[in-house]
Order: C-alpha cells, then sequence, then structure tokens
C-alpha cells in the first residue's frame, strides 16, 4: 500500500509492505504536481503495489492563491449577486470595520466576476411546480456572450432546483450544444440541498476542481501505470475517507483539500492503538498548524466547512482549525516594534532563508536552526542542507533594536505561543478541558515546537509517532472507501411521513449500490438526517436512522433520536415540539484493508546512550547542553530527560527542560512535565 500527502512545501510519500513502513519526502512543483508523487513512489517501490491512496492541497491553495481558470456561473433572473452577497455574515473583527469586505467579492478577488455571472429566465418554487418555464432563447443568448469571453467551464445553480432538477439538466444540454464539451457542474447534481448560496458556492468550486483536477488526476494514474503500478488509485476526501479516483472527479468538491483529514484520522488509530481517546491533534507544516478535536474516539465531522470567511461547500468534513504558525511562517516586525510570526509564510519556494534558495526574509525554521534544535546538516535525510549563515542575516535584517539572541528567542516564543492558543480555543469551544487530553504533534515541525506547549496548555503529555512528517499520509492507509449523498426534502416528521421518507432513503441508497457495485467487499449502510425543531433556522446534523424499512415506528424512533443528539449539542430538550426532517442522508462504507500499528519487542535492559552533546542557545540568558539521541537507537521504554534533541530522517524532536520523553510500546515518543 502507498499512500501520499501532497502539501504546499512538500509532498509526503509513505509506503507499508508486510507491516514495515517506508517514507519519503519530496519537494512539491506547483509548475507539475504529478512529478514529485511519481517521483516518491518510485523511490519507495510503486511497482506491484495494491493500493494508493492520494491526498493534496492542491484545489485548496489555488481558491486561496485565486490562480484559478475562467469560468460562469448561471442562476435565475435576479440572483446572479447570491455569490457576491453570501450569508451576509461578518467576522468578529469585521463587525466595526465599515471597510471590511468579502474575500471573494467583487471589489476584491471574485471567483467569478459579476460580468461572468449571468440570469436565466425561469423560476421553480420549493415544492418543485414550475412557476416560469425555461425561456431557452434567453438562455441561448447568454451563452452567446459567454463564448465571446471563452470560459473554461460553467456552473449552473437554479434557485429551488434540488426539488425539480428539470431546468438545470435542460441549461447543461444548451450549453455543450453552444459552448462545447466544456466541465459542467449542476447545483441539483453536485449538492442537492436546500440554501441557495451555499449550494451555489459548492457548485462553483466543483467546476473549479474539475478543471484543476482532471488532467492532474488522468496524468498521475497513466504515470503510475507506466511505472508499473497496477492496483486502485483512490482520492481522499475532506473527512479523509476514500473515492476511486474516476468517481471522485464526479464531485471533485469533496476532495478540495484532505490531508488535515487524514492527520486526524491517523491519530484516532494511534490513539486506540496506545489507550487514548480524547485527543488534541496538531499539524505542523510548512505554512500552518492544523488542529482538530477527538472526544472518545471520534473527530468531529461537519456537514459543510469553508474554505475561507463565507466561502461555504456542503460536503462532510472533519473539523479543523488553522492558525498561521509553521516551520515556514515569516518572522516580521508589526507597526508597534513587535516581534510577529506569521500568517505569511515563505512557502515552498523561496522558503526558508537557511534553504539557500533565495528566501531573505527570517522565518521559524531560520530561528530553530539558529537556536541549535536544527542541525546544519539538513533536512529530509540530508539531501537539503541548511545555511547558518543565512538564518543569522535574515533576522539581523529586521528593523528593531532587539539584540539578535532576542528576535531569535521571541519568533520561537510566539510561534509557541499561537498554536497554544489556538488549540486552547479549540478546547473552550467545545467545553473540553486540554489538562484531561493528550496533544498528538505531527507534520515535519511539530516535534521541533508543540513539546514547548505543555507549560501552556498543561495538557496531559504530548505525543509524537514514529515518521510524524508524514503521519497524514499514513492515515491514508488507515481508512475506508466511502460512498454517500445526501438530498434535502423539508418533511415534519410525523406517523404519516413514513412512506415519502423511506422513499428518499430507496432512492439514494439505491443510486450508491449502482454506483458502488458488488464486488464481494463488505458493505456497512448507515442512515442519517439533519432535523430541527419545526420553525428553526438551522438543523442537528447526523441522527442517527434505524435500519430496515422506514415505518410510522422507525419516524417515531427518528424523532426520539433527534431529542437526544439536540440535547446533547445544546443541554435543552423539547420533547413536545415537533421536529422538521430537512436533509437525509445514506453512507456506504467499503471495508478496505488497513495499517496497522505493530507492537514493538521491549527491551528492559538495554543502555541508552547519546550520540553526542550539544548545545542550544537562546532558550535562556546563557546556553544549554543538550543530549542528543537518534530516534532508531532508542528501545521501547527508554527514558531522556530534557533539555534533549531527538533526531529521526526526516524530523526532529525537542524535549524542553523540565520534561521526560519515553519510548512507547509502538515507537511513539510520550514527553511529560517532569514531576516536582
Amino acid at each position: 500500500m502507498l499512500g501520499v500527502d501532497v502539501g504546499g512545501t512538500f509532498t509526503d510519500v509513505v509506503a507499508v509492505r508486510d507491516g514495515r513502513i517506508q517514507v519519503t519526502k519530496v519537494p512539491s512543483d506547483p509548475g507539475n504536481p504529478a512529478a514529485p508523487v511519481v517521483a516518491g513512489a518510485e523511490r519507495l517501490g510503486v511497482e506491484g503495489s495494491g493500493v494508493f491512496n492520494h491526498a493534496s492541497t492542491m484545489g485548496l491553495n489555488a481558491v486561496i492563491t485565486r490562480r484559478l481558470p475562467k469560468i460562469a456561473f448561471l442562476t435565475t433572473e435576479g440572483h446572479r449577486d447570491i455569490l457576491d452577497r453570501g450569508r451576509v455574515w461578518r467576522p468578529t473583527k469585521g463587525q466595526t470595520d465599515p471597510r471590511w469586505r468579502r474575500s471573494f467579492g467583487d471589489v476584491s478577488r471574485p471567483l467569478v466576476p459579476r460580468y461572468l455571472r449571468r440570469g436565466l429566465a425561469e423560476r421553480t418554487l420549493s415544492d418543485g411546480t414550475v412557476l416560469l418555464p425555461l425561456d431557452e432563447e434567453q438562455v441561448r443568448a447568454q451563452l452567446a456572450v459567454l463564448a465571446r469571453c471563452h470560459v473554461e467551464g460553467v456552473a449552473v445553480c437554479l434557485l429551488n432546483s434540488y426539488a425539480a432538477p428539470a431546468h438545470e439538466q435542460r441549461v447543461r444540454e444548451l450549453i455543450h450544444e453552444v459552448l462545447g464539451d466544456i466541465p459542467v457542474s449542476l447545483s441539483s447534481q453536485t449538492s442537492p440541498l436546500a440554501k441557495e448560496y451555499a449550494r451555489g458556492s459548492t457548485t462553483v468550486i466543483d467546476v473549479f476542481m474539475k478543471l484543476i483536477f482532471t488532467q492532474y488526476a488522468h496524468e498521475l494514474d497513466a504515470e503510475l501505470r507506466a511505472a508499473g503500478f497496477q492496483g486502485e488509485l483512490n482520492f481522499a476526501d475532506c473527512a479523509a475517507t476514500l473515492l476511486p479516483w474516476r468517481e471522485a472527479l464526479d464531485k471533485p468538491h469533496r476532495v478540495v483539500f484532505a490531508g488535515p483529514a487524514a492527520g486526524t484520522f491517523s491519530s484516532v488509530r494511534l490513539g486506540a492503538a496506545i489507550g487514548e481517546h480524547d485527543l488534541l491533534c496538531a499539524d505542523v507544516g510548512g505554512t500552518s498548524t492544523d488542529i482538530s478535536l477527538v472526544v472518545d474516539g471520534e473527530p468531529f465531522v461537519e456537514t459543510t466547512f469553508e474554505l475561507e470567511h463565507d466561502l461555504v461547500i456542503n460536503a462532510l468534513s472533519t473539523e479543523i482549525s488553522s492558525v498561521g504558525a509553521g516551520g515556514g511562517s515569516l518572522v516580521s516586525i508589526s507597526s508597534s516594534g513587535d516581534v510577529q510570526v506569521g500568517p505569511g509564510s515563505a512557502g515552498a519556494a523561496p522558503g526558508p532563508a537557511c534553504y539557500g534558495r533565495g528566501g531573505e526574509l527570517p522565518t521559524v525554521t531560520d530561528a530553530c536552526l539558529l537556536m541549535g534544535v536544527l542541525s546544519p546538516s539538513g533536512l529530509a535525510g540530508g539531501e537539503l542542507r541548511l545555511d547558518e549563515k543565512l538564518a543569522r542575516r535574515a533576522f539581523e535584517s529586521l528593523d528593531t533594536p532587539l539584540q539578535l539572541e532576542e528576535r531569535v528567542r521571541y519568533a520561537y516564543r510566539i510561534a509557541v505561543a499561537n498554536i497554544a492558543e489556538e488549540m486552547t480555543n479549540v478546547a473552550v469551544r467545545h467545553g473540553v478541558d486540554p489538562r484531561d487530553f493528550t496533544l498528538v504533534a505531527y507534520g515535519a515541525a511539530g516535534g521541533m515546537l508543540l513539546p514547548a506547549t505543555l507549560g501552556l496548555l498543561r495538557a496531559k503529555r504530548v505525543v509524537i509517532p514514529p515518521n510524524p512528517g508524514l503521519f497524514s499520509a499514513i492515515g491514508l492507509l488507515s481508512t475506508d472507501l466511502v460512498h454517500y449523498d445526501s438530498r434535502s426534502a423539508y418533511t415534519a416528521l410525523t406517523p404519516e411521513a413514513a412512506d415519502s421518507v423511506g422513499a428518499v432513503f430507496q432512492e439514494t441508497e439505491q443510486r450508491l449500490r449502482e454506483r458502488v457495485g458488488d464486488d464481494g467487499r463488505r458493505i456497512t449502510v448507515k442512515r442519517t438526517f439533519d432535523g430541527r425543531l419545526m420553525g428553526q433556522h438551522w438543523e442537528t446534523p447526523f441522527v442517527d436512522v434505524p435500519d430496515g424499512p422506514v415505518t410510522a415506528e422507525t419516524v417515531t424512533a427518528m424523532v426520539d433520536a433527534f431529542h437526544d443528539a439536540y440535547e446533547k449539542r445544546y443541554g435543552n430538550r423539547f420533547p413536545d415540539m415537533p421536529v422538521e426532517g430537512v436533509t437525509f442522508r445514506v453512507q456506504l462504507t467499503v471495508e478496505s484493508e488497513k495499517f496497522e500499528h505493530t507492537e514493538l519487542p521491549a527491551a528492559p535492559d538495554a543502555e541508552v546512550v547519546a550520540d553526542r552533546t550539544i548545545e542550544l542557545r537562546y532558550f535562556d540568558d546563557t546556553p544549554l547542553s543538550a543530549a542528543e539521541y537518534t530516534r532508531d537507537r532508542l528501545p521501547v521504554g527508554a527514558r531522556v530527560h530534557g533539555p534533549a534533541i531527538i533526531r529521526e530522517v526526516l524530523s526532529t524532536v525537542l524535549v524542553c527542560p523540565g520534561q521526560v520523553a519515553e519510548i512507547g510500546r509502538f515507537g511513539e515518543i510520550s514527553i511529560e512535565l517532569e514531576e516536582k
């Protein structure tokens, strides 16, 4: 099995054969993203592999940077501005700022400029009744405008089309007649759910992802086949579940990003192995730290997520919170003279100053090199050597009266504090205490930064898994193929609604089974619905539905389950209020081969000897003497007292003063505060 996580800085590739893990990192190439994937796969031996699971942030990065193809947006006449208006929500920092504008609005960086958003003469009511028939001549006239603009794809979102898709289907036929064989996404197929704006924004992103991923996926599959790969190529979605790559291209908004969710799922699997089920998961990469929460062994999954503030996507996703603090985060001086870290990043090109690739601004990686945490011998197994002189020059270039040691020290401490603050915010939002949780630290910079948060968070411990820089890629080999579909149908949940509710579930399940086929693998079916108290605006998601035919008794059980879920989520129960079902969802899980953590043999009498003693600078007023170890040489049960450095091929772990690290039975490093 092979898994790959394509990030903005590095492409992480992991292979598992006979329970043995092999890993490698290859610098990402935005101009030819398939090349590093294939290079890494060939390096680990892709020939004869049965499974290749893929996750990427390529789509997310394209949206954030607005390096997007030209597309058009067609909607019901009079509603062309729903994309610009969004949900009319402002973030906290913008509520008192009259100059605040949406990042995707016409006055800033629109996803679809207004002249490419066209209104069509038609109208369907919420019950599916046609109020105004589709004016095909008017549609052709609008398409003629788009033809002159040379659009590369079209998103179609007509009002209430989730209830009656006929108009959208006819518009697609007209698009192909006038504009040729270009990618088209219909909201009634992409996201057949109520609430026009979220459906429209999802459909727009879907078209972008078709244009971004289609050629890439075909090239990747062809190049892997040419390298000898004969197995299944799967793409991971935003909830870290897998789809065959051709099916992923049918609704590619689901795969706009997947790496962070895969890391969360990998944390769940490791937590189960070591007996920890309440986890704070932190993936420290080059640009940001992605934080998620696991309670009782289950991550929080949402029915929608945001790529930017108010840029909504209707897809299942693991709840991830990001903060601009990673190895490549830029260190700068604020207008008030303070040292600040992030949110800007040096990225893959030019990268931190110490990489010697032209970067002139200091980063957290440069700070760690000057402090002695990182070794000048380099990263990625020595493929990338680090230049201390360039790192020092970058910090010296900052416009501040602070001494060099203060600049470096503050940069490190602020990066750590930013991460700790966001982890605290995540815990508080969910009403949990970080002191009851284990912090799983991964990503290439996780072991380097996160142990220092222990004194701020007071978490139980920090656990650094084996191969932390490729932990998300390993998560891709620990999940199943999942096919799901959902449909909005506002229905009062009374015994009389059993037939209509049953019909929705039956049609959805049948459609999914036809897509999946019957190849003998075990398939598990799960039905849920999103419901609300009658008169409410927002739904309570993922309410379980009993197995079997939907009868009057089933509907009664659904109502009871809703009240239980509502009480658990909000702390109140209103059993006398009627319940309305809004979205009905079916999920088919196809069991797949998975990676399992292997317990290592204990070595109670093994001697723990440091490779050498090094000097750590700028942690305090005077340098610290620290023992340096190689991770592969530390046996199970070995204890290392800080300050110490534990190095491995692709990452570095810092054990701070006052901490002790112990090697666990699965090779994980568990770091706790020493008892006084």
